[in-house]
């Protein structure tokens, strides 16, 4: 065997030695990465780090941001499971960054994370799974507050055909609101652009609700529509058997929705298929919006052919009544808010109530000077609504004792909502109010 060819050979064996380190040198230390549990949500929520491509048994220490939140120890192949880290609670709407990085040789590894403050239904409730008490408050606000809402100005407007007597839904940087033209839009937070309009066969009075990216909403046409958020598609539709004005409520993959309809139906609808899951008449006519908390759905129904108003509670996972309460003499636009065991709601004769939500007894009922149409807010103890009367109210939730008051120019029809230590509601003076708690 000649030089020549033992060269080649030895080359070959040294190569596949090469080759062999190479490869297991990156089976355990091969470039560093990350993934988390989710990509988006509100400050305070909780997001699961996981890793690999770290060197082994190493620490090391995971950011939001520039801020250290936790820290790690890998394992044998240099990965880490499922740490815990929260969104700050100052964290501002927007791109933010999740790293892991290893001290010991600068291995470094970024995740984006969105955060938002989105406002997806008309009672909010955040997130699917994680319903939050109905009583339209907004825990995640950071941005506004007692200290710049004063500076607030008109950024853009969007003309529809039509009046809007729907409330907007906000999420992933889009406004979904319904108009009397009969379309349901979508537009860019930010600019007020178009990004599209679906037209149903009438009024559109209902409010948006918005999950999983999907926007559900009722129309005048007698159906309840499941749009693709991000184009406008129709993804499904349910017929009732005459208006939709109630908004939907979205928890745990279920729409419960009211209906005008001659039975005056609440229908619960899954929301993956518009498949009916159960429905329960409440008498002939169903304006109110219901509010689930509590494994309950609460909803208010007109029933005018016999003059009275009645709030209903049934269980939400099978329609079965658990009680009806408040027989009032007069119809009612408003739509309940649940906090505390407490269900709050406004009736035409007048009054905002107070009922034991496992009962329906009445605890207390506060006189306003003309129709309660407006839905309550319920925030540190205290129940804020309009009137008819021109009012906006403050009440101790206890015990409706009035600890406050305003007056705008017109009828208050507009449900107030709180956020960061403020109060927001409009009036049909044509004005937008904000109050500091």
């Amino acid at each position: 065997m000649t030089k020549a060819t033992i060269v080649p050979r030895l080359s070959k064996q040294v190569c596949l030695v090469c080759i062999a380190i190479l490869w297991l040198a990156g089976l355990s230390f091969g470039q560093a990465t990350i993934s988390l549990s989710v990509s988006s949500g509100p400050p305070t929520t909780s997001v699961l780090v996981s890793g690999s491509g770290f060197s082994p048994n190493a620490s090391v220490d995971i950011y939001f941001d520039t801020a250290e939140e936790a820290s790690a120890l890998t394992d044998g192949s240099g990965s880490f499971s499922k740490i815990s880290i929260p969104v700050p609670r100052s964290a501002q709407p927007g791109q933010h960054e999740i790293a892991a990085n290893q001290p010991s040789n600068g291995d470094l590894a970024r995740e984006a994370f969105e955060v938002n403050t989105d406002w997806s239904q008309f009672h909010f409730a955040y997130a699917p799974g994680n319903v939050q008490p109905d009583n339209r408050v907004n825990p995640y606000e950071n941005v506004l507050s007692a200290s710049n809402a004063s500076g607030l100005k008109l950024k853009w407007s969007f003309a529809t055909g039509g009046w809007v007597d729907s409330s907007p839904a906000v999420a992933n940087g889009v406004v979904y609101v319904g108009s009397l033209d009969g379309n349901v839009y979508a537009l860019d937070a930010s600019t007020g652009a178009k990004l599209w309009s679906f037209a149903t066969g009438a009024a559109v009075v209902s409010s948006p609700a918005v999950a999983n990216g999907v926007v559900y909403v009722g129309s005048d046409d007698h159906h309840v529509y499941a749009l693709d958020a991000a184009t406008g598609a129709e993804l499904w539709s349910f017929a009732t058997r005459l208006y939709v004005e109630s908004s939907p409520a979205v928890a745990n993959g279920v729409v419960y929705v009211g209906s005008l309809n001659y039975a005056g139906n609440v229908y619960a609808l899954d929301a993956s298929t518009g498949a009916l899951l159960w429905t329960f008449a409440v008498g002939i006519g169903v304006y109110s919006s219901p509010a689930v908390a509590n494994g309950g759905v609460y909803v208010g129904s007109d029933n005018y052919r016999f003059g009275v108003f009645t709030v209903y509670a049934a269980n939400a996972s099978t329609g079965a009544l658990l009680w009806g309460s408040l027989p009032t003499r007069y119809p009612a636009g408003s739509s309940p808010a649940v906090a505390n065991g407490v269900v709050y709601v406004g009736s035409n004769d007048n009054n905002l109530y107070a009922l034991n939500a496992s009962t329906g007894a009445k605890l207390w009922s506060f006189a306003t000077g003309n129709y309660v149409e407006s839905s309550p807010a319920v925030a540190n103890g205290v129940v804020y609504v309009g009137s008819d009367d021109a009012h906006v109210y403050a009440l101790n939730a206890s015990t409706g004792a009035k600890l406050w008051t305003f007056r705008t120019s017109s009828h208050v029809d507009s449900s107030p909502v709180v956020a960061n230590g403020m109060v927001y509601v409009g009036s049909v003076d044509g004005s937008v109010y904000a109050f500091g708690l």
